[in-house]
Protein backbone atom coordinates (compact mmCIF):
# COMPACT_ATOMS: atom_id res chain seq x y z
CA UNK A 1 0.00 0.00 0.00
CA UNK A 2 1.22 3.27 -0.89
CA UNK A 3 1.93 5.94 2.07
CA UNK A 4 -1.18 7.80 3.08
CA UNK A 5 -0.94 11.67 2.65
CA UNK A 6 -4.48 13.17 3.35
CA UNK A 7 -3.50 16.33 5.05
CA UNK A 8 -2.83 15.41 8.52
CA UNK A 9 0.23 14.13 9.97
CA UNK A 10 0.89 10.95 11.32
CA UNK A 11 0.99 11.88 15.14
CA UNK A 12 -2.50 13.26 14.96
CA UNK A 13 -3.99 10.76 12.85
CA UNK A 14 -2.83 8.32 15.91
CA UNK A 15 -3.95 10.56 17.98
CA UNK A 16 -7.52 10.59 16.45
CA UNK A 17 -6.99 6.91 15.81
CA UNK A 18 -6.77 5.98 19.48
CA UNK A 19 -9.55 8.45 20.21
CA UNK A 20 -12.04 6.70 17.73
CA UNK A 21 -10.82 3.02 18.89
CA UNK A 22 -12.95 3.73 22.31
CA UNK A 23 -15.63 5.06 20.24
CA UNK A 24 -15.61 1.71 18.13
CA UNK A 25 -15.18 -0.34 21.63
CA UNK A 26 -18.09 2.00 23.28
CA UNK A 27 -20.67 1.52 20.75
CA UNK A 28 -19.63 -2.27 20.17
CA UNK A 29 -20.19 -2.61 23.81
CA UNK A 30 -23.70 -0.61 23.34
CA UNK A 31 -24.74 -2.91 20.26
CA UNK A 32 -24.13 -6.45 22.32
CA UNK A 33 -25.98 -4.66 25.39
CA UNK A 34 -28.64 -3.65 23.11
CA UNK A 35 -28.75 -6.67 21.04
CA UNK A 36 -29.10 -8.96 24.55
CA UNK A 37 -31.68 -6.95 25.69
CA UNK A 38 -33.84 -6.92 22.97
CA UNK A 39 -33.49 -11.04 23.01
CA UNK A 40 -34.17 -10.97 26.49
CA UNK A 41 -37.07 -8.32 27.47
CA UNK A 42 -40.12 -9.21 29.22
CA UNK A 43 -43.22 -7.59 30.86
CA UNK A 44 -45.94 -4.90 30.26
CA UNK A 45 -43.67 -3.18 28.22
CA UNK A 46 -42.41 -6.15 25.89
CA UNK A 47 -43.37 -4.86 22.36
CA UNK A 48 -42.05 -1.71 22.95
CA UNK A 49 -39.00 -2.28 24.51
CA UNK A 50 -38.25 -5.31 21.69
CA UNK A 51 -39.09 -3.14 18.86
CA UNK A 52 -36.90 -0.03 20.00
CA UNK A 53 -34.47 -2.02 20.48
CA UNK A 54 -33.99 -3.42 17.98
CA UNK A 55 -34.13 -0.15 16.10
CA UNK A 56 -31.33 1.08 18.02
CA UNK A 57 -29.04 -2.38 17.51
CA UNK A 58 -29.55 -2.09 14.04
CA UNK A 59 -28.21 1.70 13.78
CA UNK A 60 -25.41 0.78 16.03
CA UNK A 61 -24.16 -2.36 13.54
CA UNK A 62 -24.14 0.12 11.01
CA UNK A 63 -22.20 2.82 13.04
CA UNK A 64 -19.66 0.85 14.37
CA UNK A 65 -18.70 0.00 10.50
CA UNK A 66 -18.48 3.63 9.66
CA UNK A 67 -16.29 3.99 12.66
CA UNK A 68 -13.66 1.00 12.11
CA UNK A 69 -13.47 2.90 8.67
CA UNK A 70 -12.78 5.73 9.88
CA UNK A 71 -10.03 4.68 11.60
CA UNK A 72 -8.53 2.44 8.64
CA UNK A 73 -8.96 5.74 6.55
CA UNK A 74 -6.45 7.48 9.26
CA UNK A 75 -4.15 4.47 8.28
CA UNK A 76 -4.62 2.84 11.67
CA UNK A 77 -5.59 -0.86 12.38
CA UNK A 78 -9.32 -1.11 13.90
CA UNK A 79 -9.54 -2.87 17.27
CA UNK A 80 -11.92 -6.23 16.70
CA UNK A 81 -12.02 -8.51 19.76
CA UNK A 82 -13.97 -8.88 21.95
CA UNK A 83 -10.29 -8.80 24.68
CA UNK A 84 -9.77 -5.49 22.59
CA UNK A 85 -13.10 -4.04 23.23
CA UNK A 86 -13.14 -4.77 26.63
CA UNK A 87 -10.03 -2.97 27.47
CA UNK A 88 -11.08 0.32 25.66
CA UNK A 89 -14.64 0.45 26.24
CA UNK A 90 -16.02 2.55 29.49
CA UNK A 91 -19.50 0.54 29.44
CA UNK A 92 -19.19 -1.83 31.64
CA UNK A 93 -20.43 -5.16 30.53
CA UNK A 94 -24.32 -6.89 32.26
CA UNK A 95 -24.06 -10.38 32.62
CA UNK A 96 -27.40 -10.89 34.59
CA UNK A 97 -31.04 -10.02 32.55
CA UNK A 98 -32.25 -6.63 34.62
CA UNK A 99 -35.93 -6.30 34.46
CA UNK A 100 -37.23 -3.94 31.87
CA UNK A 101 -37.05 -0.70 33.51
CA UNK A 102 -33.33 -1.55 34.11
CA UNK A 103 -32.49 -2.27 30.91
CA UNK A 104 -33.75 1.21 29.70
CA UNK A 105 -31.80 3.05 32.35
CA UNK A 106 -28.37 1.31 31.18
CA UNK A 107 -28.83 1.88 28.05
CA UNK A 108 -29.36 5.25 28.65
CA UNK A 109 -26.08 5.17 30.64
CA UNK A 110 -24.80 3.59 27.68
CA UNK A 111 -25.69 6.26 25.24
CA UNK A 112 -24.58 9.00 27.49
CA UNK A 113 -21.05 7.35 27.89
CA UNK A 114 -21.11 7.44 24.46
CA UNK A 115 -21.82 11.26 24.31
CA UNK A 116 -18.99 11.42 26.35
CA UNK A 117 -16.34 9.73 24.59
CA UNK A 118 -17.59 11.24 21.39
CA UNK A 119 -16.56 14.84 23.20
CA UNK A 120 -13.19 13.53 23.38
CA UNK A 121 -12.70 12.45 20.09
CA UNK A 122 -14.07 15.09 18.96
CA UNK A 123 -11.50 17.59 20.55
CA UNK A 124 -8.76 15.43 18.66
CA UNK A 125 -10.21 15.80 15.49
CA UNK A 126 -10.63 19.37 15.96
CA UNK A 127 -6.87 19.80 17.47
CA UNK A 128 -5.67 17.46 14.11
CA UNK A 129 -7.93 19.93 12.04
CA UNK A 130 -9.99 16.63 10.61
CA UNK A 131 -12.99 17.59 9.25
CA UNK A 132 -14.02 13.98 8.49
CA UNK A 133 -13.94 12.97 12.06
CA UNK A 134 -15.50 15.80 12.91
CA UNK A 135 -18.06 15.08 11.02
CA UNK A 136 -18.53 11.34 11.96
CA UNK A 137 -18.43 11.69 15.46
CA UNK A 138 -21.02 15.29 15.60
CA UNK A 139 -23.62 12.73 13.84
CA UNK A 140 -22.86 10.09 16.26
CA UNK A 141 -23.37 12.35 19.02
CA UNK A 142 -26.86 13.68 17.78
CA UNK A 143 -27.91 9.84 17.11
CA UNK A 144 -26.96 9.00 21.26
CA UNK A 145 -28.12 11.85 22.18
CA UNK A 146 -31.38 11.77 20.64
CA UNK A 147 -31.49 8.06 21.67
CA UNK A 148 -30.79 8.66 25.12
CA UNK A 149 -33.43 11.05 25.38
CA UNK A 150 -36.20 8.73 23.86
CA UNK A 151 -35.14 6.26 26.43
CA UNK A 152 -34.89 8.46 29.17
CA UNK A 153 -39.05 9.23 28.18
CA UNK A 154 -40.10 6.14 29.03
CA UNK A 155 -38.60 6.29 32.42
CA UNK A 156 -41.05 6.78 35.37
Amino acid sequence: MSKIDIGIGAKDRETIAEGLKCLLADSYTLYLQTHYFHWNVTGPLFRDLHLMFEEQYTELADAVDDIAERIRTLDVQAPGTYKAFAKLSSIEEVEEVPAAEKMVEILTQGHEQVVKTCRDVLKAAQGGDDESTIALVSDRMSVHEKTAWMLRAMSK
